[in-house]
């Protein structure tokens, strides 16, 4: 990704070099990770994969800067490192969210990425989809108000299907436009990405209670200080646990349709549940 995020000599170079700081320090990369192995199954072109999965990745990294901010989540550690308002200042970080976010449309619509503007312009389409007002920004705006808000079951998916789901949806439908592939392979990766999404945030749950703070690389326990429900809370640890392995089998058998060329995918799903980061 380090390419895509060239650096200029002038006094604009502070927000690029915190744009890098955030979006170059490591991670679990699963969203490109979940992109690249979706689009190998119709024999995209790596390179265009990788391109798609950067820019998500871009997404993602600017949804943490700004998660961050103290006018949000109000944290000092991110992977392990200050946060990006930390290292620089919550102006310079603010920046270099929006920059991350223009830059990632930016790459979705060369020409490099797919030589099909119908292409470039469903990726662009349902990225910003995945992120905006009905995705993950709505999703953020819910998660702000849920330590005054009375939530089920019901809500507690909702949001975070808003919130984090929208964007692994995306990562895995990502590589099927990139194939254009039948409208069947690319819902049987929706509903993958669907089921996954879900096992993801209840393995961050139980991490925010029994995580390490060093392995994890963040403050623990903010939701039950904030009095905020979880799917922990709600289900209590052994049922979520349950719940989380229940729904990544679940989504390895949304996979059927691919046979042996989704082992990866279906590894990942079993990842999410047992992973300690």
């Amino acid at each position: 990704m380090a390419h895509l995020l060239p650096v200029p000599d002038g006094p604009e170079r502070r927000v690029h070099d915190a744009m890098r700081y955030s979006a170059l320090d490591g991670g679990k990369r699963l969203r490109p990770f979940l992109t690249v192995q979706a689009a190998s199954l119709f024999n995209v072109s790596p390179a265009a994969a990788l391109r798609v999965g950067c820019a998500l990745e871009m997404v993602h990294c600017y949804s943490l800067i700004h998660d961050d901010l103290p006018c949000m989540d109000d944290d000092d550690l991110r992977r392990g490192r200050p946060t990006c308002h930390r290292q620089f200042d919550e102006a310079t970080a603010l920046l270099a969210g929006d920059a991350l976010q223009s830059r990632a449309f930016e790459v979705l619509a060369a020409e490099s990425t797919h030589p099909d503007p119908a292409v470039r312009c469903e990726l662009v389409w349902q990225l910003a989809h995945a992120a905006g007002g009905m995705g993950m920004v709505g999703g953020q705006m819910v998660d702000l108000q849920a330590a005054q808000l009375t939530m089920d079951m019901a809500d507690i998916t909702r949001l975070q299907q808003m919130k984090t789901g929208r964007l692994i949806g995306f990562a895995c439908e990502a590589g099927a436009i990139l194939g254009k592939a039948p409208s069947s392979l690319r819902l049987a990766l929706k509903n993958y990405a669907h089921d996954l999404g879900l096992a993801f945030q209840i393995a961050d749950d139980l991490l925010d209670v029994q995580g390490d703070e060093m392995q994890v690389g963040k403050k623990l326990g903010k939701d039950a200080d904030a009095g905020k429900a979880t799917f922990v809370s709600l289900l209590g640890v052994e049922h979520a646990r349950a719940q989380a392995d229940m729904l990544a089998e679940q989504a390895c058998r949304h996979l059927d349709p691919f046979g042996d060329a989704a082992h990866l995918l279906r590894l990942t799903a079993r990842y999410v549940v047992t992973r300690s980061v």
